[in-house]
């Protein structure tokens, strides 16, 4: 018996409206890259070329590239700048101070402070060994930029052996913003112990003013007066501020 047209198995597909194709000439709708990745290739490549050129602000930027890898760091740098005034004293900020900064977050403000710790252990090495008082500029340049910015008086010792040559630097009494005590007879016992036959003293006036005031150069002389009859000689002392340093012996002082 045929089977009729009602009676037709096949299976009806209805027609589904095509989707135009893609016009060749079609704008890609992509998102564009942030508009700072090119300002840092067109940065790192000037650093490449010569970095005396670049202003404290885009050295910092610089390093701020890889602690801040996705967002546009001139603002923070120039805000860091702003705070502190230079780059050495946005490295040798605390860093509670540093993440007052609008961008800068607890893990970025001790990145920057490692950075500072590293630049004073290079600063170090240059006089580690060495006859300081032929390297007198070193010497100056490492004690600023261990001391210089901080915001509590340091007491500081550089130890040196017979040729004059350092053996040992240490912080011997942190004090409050304007005073630091210093007890000479714990000045001579370290020489001692390290077997040092001269020392040169350090501390900075977190005031930003390196002027010795009279109880500088009075605890000075009596540190001279109690390492003299040990043989230890005390070749100066150094008073660092925040735009710059005084030398006693410099000053006729001692």
């Amino acid at each position: 018996m045929g089977k009729t047209s009602d009676d037709d198995e096949r299976i009806f597909f209805p027609e589904r409206p095509i989707k135009p194709l893609a016009k060749a000439n079609s704008v890609d709708k992509s998102p564009e890259k942030p508009h700072y990745l090119g300002h840092r290739d067109r940065l790192r490549q000037r650093f490449a070329a010569g970095s005396d050129a670049l202003p404290d602000y885009e050295l910092l930027e610089l390093l701020l590239f890889r602690l801040i890898p996705r967002a546009d760091t001139k603002p923070v740098a120039k805000a860091l700048l702003a705070r502190f005034g230079t780059l050495a004293e946005v490295l040798g900020a605390p860093v509670a101070r540093l993440e007052e900064v609008s961008g800068i977050g607890p893990a970025v403000a001790l990145d920057l402070k490692i950075v500072a710790a590293a630049a004073q252990r290079a600063a170090r090495s240059e006089i580690k060994g060495r006859e300081v008082l032929s390297s007198w500029t070193q010497v100056l340049g490492y004690c600023r930029s261990v001391m210089a910015f901080e915001e509590r008086e340091q007491f500081r010792i550089l130890f040196l052996d017979k040729k004059n040559a350092l053996i040992a630097d240490e912080v011997q009494q942190v004090g409050t913003v304007d005073h630091t005590p210093v007890y000479p007879r714990e000045v001579v016992k370290r020489a001692l112990e390290l077997s040092a036959t001269a020392i040169i003293l350090a501390h900075n006036h977190p005031s930003g003013d390196p002027t010795p005031s009279r109880a500088d150069i009075e605890m000075t002389k009596l540190v001279i007066e109690t390492a003299k009859p040990l043989g230890i000689a005390v070749h100066d002392h150094i008073i660092i501020g925040k735009k710059g340093h005084a030398s006693m012996k410099g000053l006729l002082l001692i």
